[in-house]
């Protein structure tokens, strides 16, 4: 468990505007969350989250799942494209993972330890995921579970109710729709299966008829910065 004297590290990732990395920063600087982000990785080199880190003095990385599909040729097989891209995913991955535990893609764990002071970067304790836009694929949480570094995310929608994408929209249709009479977000633990891991945290909803998609998503994120705050508390006290 972190203390004063030895905060954890966390690493956050991000790919959009970074509202929820905010609520972090924040609440980090109000002494809410003792920890520290050591490291924001963006899989968008445009992302305003990007700004936020670096105003925040927090070292970032750009990690981009499309660079690595730009150097397969357009004229190859639907068959060889796929094969290519599942190749290009393992490297991503690999990179990803190397840039977590190492801060640079071309580290490893052996150049590590022949120079370990000469970055700087220190693995984390705890990764958010807060507004990761990609899936952190199989072979990626095999490689890391050895570290034994626990991973959260912010899921805008209740626990089996609408994994995966557009979850804010779809929440909002079922719920003018009549087809539930809740909603929420939750902070989850990150395992294969898409939003499927126990929840650390849920903060529920309740469904106002006629209420615009617009308005729903400003409560949706009024509970994420809430919650993402309350869930890495949670974490860190649970977790590591």
């Amino acid at each position: 468990m972190a203390t004063s004297e030895a905060l954890a590290n966390i690493t956050v990732l991000i790919s959009g505007n970074g509202s929820n990395l905010q609520a972090l920063i924040d609440a980090i600087a109000e002494g809410t969350i003792k920890a520290k982000i050591s490291l924001v990785i963006s899989s968008s080199p445009t992302a305003y989250g990007l700004e936020r880190a670096a105003k925040a003095n927090i070292p970032t990385k750009i990690h981009t799942l499309k660079s690595y599909y730009s150097s397969i040729p357009a004229d190859v097989s639907p068959e060889e494209k796929k094969k290519q891209r599942a190749k290009a995913r393992e490297v991503f991955n690999q990179d990803l993972l190397n840039i977590i535990l190492f801060g640079d893609k071309y580290a490893s764990q052996e150049s590590v330890a022949a120079t370990p002071f000469s970055s700087g970067h220190k693995s984390p304790g705890l990764i958010v995921c807060a507004g990761w836009m990609l899936i952190l694929s199989k072979d990626f949480l095999v490689n890391l579970h050895p570290y034994n570094i626990p991973i959260i995310n912010l899921h805008p929608a209740l626990p089996g109710q609408f994994e995966g994408i557009n979850a804010i929209e779809r929440s909002w249709k079922a719920a003018q729709d009549g087809e539930v009479d809740k909603t929420g977000i939750m902070i989850h633990k990150v395992i294969p299966e898409v939003d499927k891991g126990e929840p650390l945290l849920v903060k529920e909803l309740s469904v106002i008829k006629g209420e615009t998609l617009e308005e729903y998503e400003a409560r949706v994120h009024a509970a994420e910065h809430d919650g993402i705050v309350e869930g890495t508390v949670l974490a860190l006290k649970t977790l590591i």
